[in-house]
C-alpha cells in the first residue's frame, strides 16, 4: 500500500480532457442524437453513441476476461438490481434532459464553450444528486428502489454474462460479449453513409475508451492506496455534486477520480471552444427558460441517483461490465427523453401515445 496523493483526480483530468475535447470538436450529445434519429431520420448520432459503448464493451470485456483487471466491487454489477430505480430514474433523466435539452455530460461540455445556462444546470443537478443520495430524497431512494430491488446472487452479480453462465450452467461470458459486441458493431456499421464518418467514428473510440481508463486506473487506485478508492471509469450525475462540495467546502479528503474527470471535461471542452473561436457567452432568454432547466436538472441529479447512473455512467460504463441494468435504463431514459419533446415540441406528452396507436392501427 502507499499513498497514491492526488493521482486519481490528475489521472481522472486528463481523461476528462480528452473525451470533453473530442465531444466538443465533433459535437456529440445524446439528446441532439435522439431527436435527430425520431425527427430528423438521421441516425449518425446515435450511432456514435451506440458504437462509444460498444468500444468500452470490447476494451473492459478482453481486460475482465484475461484478468487483467476485476471489477467485481463496482456498485454497477451489485448483485441487486434496482428495476424501480432503472425504469423510473431513467424515466426522469430523459425527461429532465429533454427539458435542459442536454444531459451532464453535454452540460459540461457546453460549459466550456461559456453557457451559463449549463452552469445553473449542473449546479442543480449536482445539488438534487446528492440529495437523492444522501438527504431528504433518499428516505424515498431506499423505499422506492432500494427495498423493491431483485436479488440476482445466485448468478454472483447483475452481468448479462454471469446470469446466463448460471443459467446454463458453465462459463459463457465470452461467448456473452461477443455476440453482443458483433450485433451492435453491426447495427453501427450497417449504414454505409455512417462508415464514411471518420469524425465521428473517432470520437466514439475516444469516448468508449476513456470509460476503460476509467476503469484501469481505478482499479489500479483500489490495489494500491491506503484509502479506500471508488471503482468507477464515467458517470456525471453524483460526480457533479461531489465537485460542487469539493469546491465549497474543505474535509481534508482529496477529490477522487470521478472529480478530476468532471473538471476535466469542461477544461477539455473549453480548450477546443478557445481553438475554434466558439466561446459564446450564453445566458437564459426569460424567467420562464431558466424554470425550465432548473426543473429538467433537478429531474435528471434525482433521476440519475435512483437509476444509478446516466447516458454515459449508465449507457457506456454499465454497458462496459454488461450490467442488466445498462439496457433498461438506456431504453427508460430514451422514453423519458421522448416524452419530453413531444411536450416542448408537439404540446403533449400524450402526442407520444397517440402516433404509437395510429402505427399499430395502419
Amino acid at each position: 500500500m502507499e499513498d497514491i496523493g492526488w493521482l486519481m483526480p490528475l489521472a481522472g483530468g486528463l481523461t476528462g480532457i480528452a473525451i470533453g475535447a473530442a465531444a466538443r470538436a465533433d459535437r456529440f450529445c445524446t439528446l441532439a442524437a435522439l431527436e435527430r434519429h425520431w425527427y430528423a431520420n438521421d441516425s449518425s448520432g446515435l450511432r456514435s453513441w451506440v458504437l462509444a459503448a460498444t468500444v468500452a464493451i470490447i476494451a473492459t470485456q478482453a481486460l475482465l476476461l484475461t484478468g487483467a483487471i476485476d471489477l467485481q466491487r463496482s456498485f454497477y454489477l451489485s448483485p441487486n438490481f434496482g428495476w424501480t430505480g432503472a425504469i423510473l430514474g431513467g424515466i426522469a433523466f430523459g425527461f429532465g434532459m429533454a427539458l435542459v435539452g442536454t444531459c451532464g455530460f453535454g452540460a459540461l461540455v457546453r460549459l466550456g464553450g461559456g453557457s451559463l445556462r449549463s452552469l445553473i444546470v449542473l449546479i442543480v443537478l449536482g445539488l438534487s444528486a446528492l440529495a437523492a443520495q444522501r438527504g431528504v430524497i433518499a428516505q424515498l431512494r431506499v423505499e422506492v428502489v432500494d427495498n423493491l430491488a431483485l436479488d440476482l446472487g445466485f448468478a454472483g452479480d447483475q452481468s448479462l454474462g454471469s446470469l446466463v453462465s448460471a443459467a446454463v450452467g458453465a462459463d459463457a461470458r465470452l461467448p456473452v460479449a461477443v455476440l453482443v459486441a458483433g450485433l451492435l458493431l453491426l447495427w453501427v456499421f450497417a449504414s454505409a453513409s455512417y462508415r464514411r464518418k471518420v469524425g465521428h467514428i473517432a470520437t466514439a473510440c475516444v469516448i468508449g475508451l476513456g470509460i476503460t481508463v476509467g476503469w484501469i486506473v481505478t482499479f489500479w487506485g483500489a490495489r494500491h492506496a491506503f484509502e479506500p478508492v471508488q471503482l468507477e471509469a464515467g458517470s456525471f450525475v453524483v460526480p457533479v455534486g461531489d465537485t460542487l462540495m469539493q469546491a465549497i467546502t474543505y474535509t481534508g479528503v482529496l477529490p477522487d477520480y470521478g472529480v478530476g474527470l468532471v473538471i476535466g471535461v469542461a477544461v477539455g471542452a473549453a480548450l477546443v471552444a478557445w481553438r475554434k473561436k466558439d466561446v459564446r457567452w450564453e445566458a437564459c432568454d426569460d424567467a420562464r427558460e431558466l424554470g425550465r432547466h432548473i426543473v429538467g436538472a433537478f429531474l435528471m441529479g434525482t433521476g440519475g441517483v435512483f437509476a444509478m447512473g446516466c447516458t454515459i455512467g449508465q449507457g457506456v460504463s454499465a454497458a462496459s461490465v454488461l450490467a442488466v441494468s445498462a439496457p433498461v435504463v438506456a431504453v427508460s431514459i430514451a422514453f423519458g427523453a421522448r416524452l419530453g419533446l413531444a411536450y416542448l415540441l408537439e404540446g403533449s406528452v400524450w402526442s407520444v401515445l397517440r402516433l404509437h396507436h395510429h402505427k399499430s392501427a395502419e
